[in-house]
């Protein structure tokens, strides 16, 4: 096997996955220091090449930022700081000065569907969750989502009650990811969609495909509807 990950100790491994983690859940935040070999030997019970070897398949990915003499920090990634940050949907809504509510209309575990496979990445039938929900502002539907969960890559997922805070929100708020593809496009309204937006069969709509991963895997999938007139602004924060 010529993967270079087959030919690093366990320990090494299990070093990397930790510290992945840590960075992946925040533990330790872009651009901070993290502790020095010696202390991570330490901790981890490991021989101090061991722990390099783990820190430094890290930095070659793009995770860890090493500088001789001036320790190891967690990369500071400017693609991901100047792209399309997530909204929460709810302030959205509040922003526009209008009462804020929403409604599942679907929620079940089932197995994926091969075009939504293709886009996370994953094999045709996987058990995803797939649920389907409706964003109001002011009783008005303001968006449609059809999304699929992957529950591998995200924890505490089996503790959220998606009845009570929306996925959207609740997603932004407790699951970081590493990467995202979106594209927009415009689309004829199906029955379900004309129905739901309350708005005509065939009716032109705006719609979002945002699909996310992290370092377990890919997060989400989503389709985002939105009523004829509905304007999507973005802004790019640097930092």
């Amino acid at each position: 096997m010529n993967d270079a990950r087959t030919r690093i100790p366990s320990k090494a491994q299990a070093i990397e996955t930790e510290v992945r983690r840590r960075i992946v859940e925040r533990e330790w935040r872009q651009g901070q220091r993290i502790p020095d070999e010696a202390d991570l030997a330490v901790e981890f019970d490991a021989a101090r090449s061991t722990v390099n070897k783990a820190l430094q398949r890290l930095a070659d990915e793009g995770l860890l930022d090493r500088r001789r003499r001036a320790g190891t920090r967690v990369a500071v990634d400017p693609v991901r700081k100047a792209t399309f940050a997530i909204s929460i949907v709810r302030e959205q809504v509040e922003q526009a000065g209008m009462a804020y509510s929403h409604r599942v209309v679907a929620q079940r575990r089932t197995p994926v569907p091969e075009d939504i496979a293709a886009r996370l990445g994953i094999a045709p039938g996987t058990p995803l969750i797939h649920m389907r929900a409706l964003h109001y502002g002011d009783g008005r539907p303001f968006q449609l989502e059809d999304r699929w969960l992957n529950p591998e890559a995200v924890r505490g997922l089996e503790r959220a009650d998606f009845w009570q805070l929306n996925a959207n929100e609740w997603l932004v708020r407790n699951t970081p990811y590493l990467r995202a593809e979106m594209s927009f496009s415009a689309e004829n309204a199906s029955r379900r969609d004309a129905r739901l937006l309350q708005t005509q069969v065939g009716q032109a709509l705006l719609v979002l495909h945002r699909s996310t991963w992290n370092d377990l895997g890919p997060v989400t999938s989503v389709r985002v509807a939105y009523p004829p007139g509905h304007v999507v602004t973005t802004q790019r924060a640097i930092e």
